[in-house]
């Protein structure tokens, strides 16, 4: 490939069950130096609707991969990029038609896709969020809520303690939870969640209770749509910090108002993506789950999750 600059050129690609993120950076020419980010991008591609919780791929979602990775090579090729690093996870890892899409995927864009084990996701998540988020000495709770599996991590700055991936993302639980049209979500299904949530989770019970940390730093869509609906309104992706301080009481009054309405009501909401209007309900009730389970008081996002993750092993951090 003819390259006009001296400078490598990574592409980071990220395929969630929900959405498809691609980060595109100059790396360093020296050690120690900082990437030049070209590019940050994301395109939702809901993967794993009306199909994730069979076992497979549905049709629509498939095409819509296809095509998302196809608008992605068009800006590789646009940046001039010389390695493309493309992790794929839940959605592709659980299902029949996933190793299908890879292949599919490889034959029309020429990228390879590395389909990685819960256990990898969780170790690249914590990596990205070091980098966004100060972790320091005590130990956090990170908390990566995807379409098709949630990751845990118990970690400080330098050490993980402990890290699970579970099969329960927040289109499982729609699937499971919320099958309601109109989108109101009642007060026995939030108990059904949480009642399945207390057996599935058990492990992560046990963690809290050994290492209590003292802070959760939530690395994904929803929490950045919930610290968006604490401004009040939707940031860009290139807007983002890297980190931003969620109030519980702020998340408290979220979840209040995610609760209360059916599903025009809540696309009302300032700050509210569209896609993630119903997921964003069963992810708190996740999230608030885990805020009953620990004696937490201190909630962070982090911009950065599993491609920065990625990134930062690819230049020795």
């Amino acid at each position: 490939m003819h390259t006009s600059h001296a400078h490598r050129r990574v592409a980071l690609i990220d395929m969630g069950t929900n959405t498809f993120h691609l980060l595109i950076v100059e790396m360093p020419t020296q050690p120690g130096g900082k990437p030049h980010i070209l590019l940050r991008t994301k395109a939702g591609v809901r993967l794993g609707e009306g199909g994730i919780s069979r076992g497979i791929i549905a049709p629509e979602p498939y095409a819509r991969a296809l095509h998302t990775l196809a608008g992605f090579k068009e800006e590789i090729e646009l940046h001039e990029v010389q390695e493309v690093r493309a992790t794929a996870t839940s959605a592709m890892r659980v299902t029949r038609n996933g190793p299908e899409l890879v292949r599919d995927i490889f034959e029309q864009t020429g990228i390879q896709v590395n389909v990685i084990p819960g256990e990898r996701e969780a170790e690249l998540i914590c990596e990205g969020v070091r980098q966004a988020v100060d972790l320091g000495q005590e130990p956090q709770l990170i908390m990566d809520i995807g379409g098709g599996s949630v990751e845990f991590i118990v970690a400080n700055q330098t050490t993980i303690f402990w890290k699970q991936s579970f099969e329960i993302g927040a289109q499982r639980l729609l699937d499971k939870f919320f099958p309601d049209p109109s989108g109101v979500f009642p007060a026995e299904a939030v108990e059904a969640e949480q009642q399945y949530l207390a057996t599935v989770l058990a492990s992560l019970v046990e963690a809290v209770q050994r290492y209590r940390p003292v802070g959760l730093v939530g690395a994904s869509g929803s929490f950045d749509s919930l610290a968006d609906m604490q401004l009040g309104r939707l940031r860009t992706e290139s807007e983002l910090p890297p980190s931003t301080e969620l109030a519980v009481e702020s998340f408290q009054e979220s979840y209040r108002h995610l609760l209360s309405g059916n599903h025009a009501q809540r696309l009302a909401l300032p700050g509210i993506l569209p896609m993630r209007a119903d997921m964003l309900v069963v992810a708190s009730v996740l999230i608030d789950y885990v805020l009953g389970i620990t004696e937490i008081t201190r909630i962070r996002t982090s911009a950065y999750a599993l491609k920065e993750g990625v990134l930062a092993e690819m230049l020795g951090r």
